[in-house]
């Protein structure tokens, strides 16, 4: 969790990929047994990436300031400064979900268009039978057939 230190920037890859980044600040805290309080304990920046249709939401729905909650792989990167030759490094997070914190905020979904402008249907199992399909283990049963 933390906030957007910058508008989401997006951009497209030459083979017509959607890529987004921005920048989130954590702020970490810890208690003090000594004073029975919590403390700042400093803040952390992480660079996120985020591709696809993932990287076109967040690009239409996040601001800068916003509160968010992220998932996704953190990995340290580094590097060698070409000016200075000091040893670098820093957190990147390639997300694979985004979504804003509900702690102080409201927020509206909507479903955004997928691939040739088609909406996702409310309830992707609409389709699903309501009835167990003949030969189907009883519940909590398993068989050795493949689920597909």
């Amino acid at each position: 969790m933390g906030n957007l230190t910058d508008d989401p920037e997006l951009r497209f890859t030459p083979s017509g990929a959607a890529v987004v980044k921005f920048s989130v600040a954590m702020n970490r805290q810890r208690f003090d047994r000594q004073t029975s309080a919590w403390e700042d304990a400093g803040t952390d920046f992480h660079r996120v990436t985020a591709w696809n249709y993932l990287a076109q939401n967040c690009a239409e729905t996040l601001k800068k300031g916003m509160r968010v909650v992220l998932v996704g792989e953190l990995r340290q990167r580094h590097w060698t400064d070409e000016k200075t030759q000091e040893k670098r490094s820093a957190w990147e997070v390639t997300a694979q979900a985004v979504g804003p914190d509900l702690t102080f905020a409201t927020a509206a979904v909507t479903k955004a268009a997928t691939k040739g402008g088609q909406t996702p249907p409310d309830d992707p199992w609409a389709t699903a039978s309501k009835q167990r399909p003949a030969g189907a283990p009883a519940a909590g049963g398993y068989s050795d057939e493949p689920p597909f």
